[in-house]
């Protein structure tokens, strides 16, 4: 089975998740703050836990159309692909806002990676 990195990617903040070593639960991990440095995090990160393959979660308004940020997810994900990552795009909607429903604030995004991870995991 594989271990996977999943991200919850915003403008100001990006939420990680990691899954077990079986490839089957998602777990909150951390949240790093969008700068220069945070792919650089994310990759150390995934190289620490021996991952390559990263869900991203994939963003659309409420009429379907993708979101602004999915410019910067893009790019994000060429960088990563250029370093021998996997990228899996999983559909997200409201991961946020079901996350801070359910934890504190402060590790909302991570949640919401976990969400967005969990429902990967689940459809494979």
């Amino acid at each position: 089975m594989k271990k996977y990195l999943g991200v919850d990617y915003g403008t100001k903040k990006i939420g990680l998740a990691l899954s077990d070593d079986a490839g089957v639960l998602a777990f909150p991990h951390s949240v790093v703050i969008n700068s220069k440095e945070a792919h650089e995090q994310i990759k150390e990160i995934a190289k620490v836990n021996s991952i390559k393959d990263v869900v991203i979660g994939y963003s659309k308004d409420l009429d379907g159309t993708e979101n602004p940020i999915m410019e910067n997810i893009r790019e994000f994900q060429k960088e990563l692909e250029g370093e021998g990552f996997t990228i899996y795009l999983e559909p997200e909607f409201w991961s946020t806002f079901q996350a801070k429903r359910m934890s504190d604030d402060s590790v909302a995004d991570a949640s919401a990676a976990a969400i967005i991870l969990q429902s990967y995991l689940d459809r494979v």
